[in-house]
C-alpha cells in the first residue's frame, strides 16, 4: 500500500471521527472555562504557602547554624 493511499485512509478517517465530535456549547464552555481559571489561582495560593513555609523554615535553619 503506498505512502499516498494511506495517508488518505487515514485523513478520511480522522474527518469522520471529527464528524461525531460534540463540541460544547457557550455556557459550558464558559463554565469550563472559569473552573480552570479557580482551579488556577487555587494552586497557585497553594504553592505560595507552602513557598513562604520552606522559606522560613530555611531561614530559621539557617540562622540557627
Amino acid at each position: 500500500m503506498s505512502f499516498f493511499k494511506k495517508t488518505q485512509e487515514y485523513l478520511s478517517g480522522v474527518s469522520a471521527e471529527a464528524k461525531r465530535v460534540t463540541w460544547p456549547g457557550k455556557t459550558e464552555l464558559w463554565e469550563s472555562t472559569l473552573v480552570v481559571i479557580s482551579f488556577i489561582f487555587i494552586l497557585a495560593a497553594t504553592t505560595l504557602v507552602c513557598d513562604k513555609l520552606i522559606e522560613g523554615f530555611i531561614k530559621i535553619v539557617h540562622a540557627g547554624a
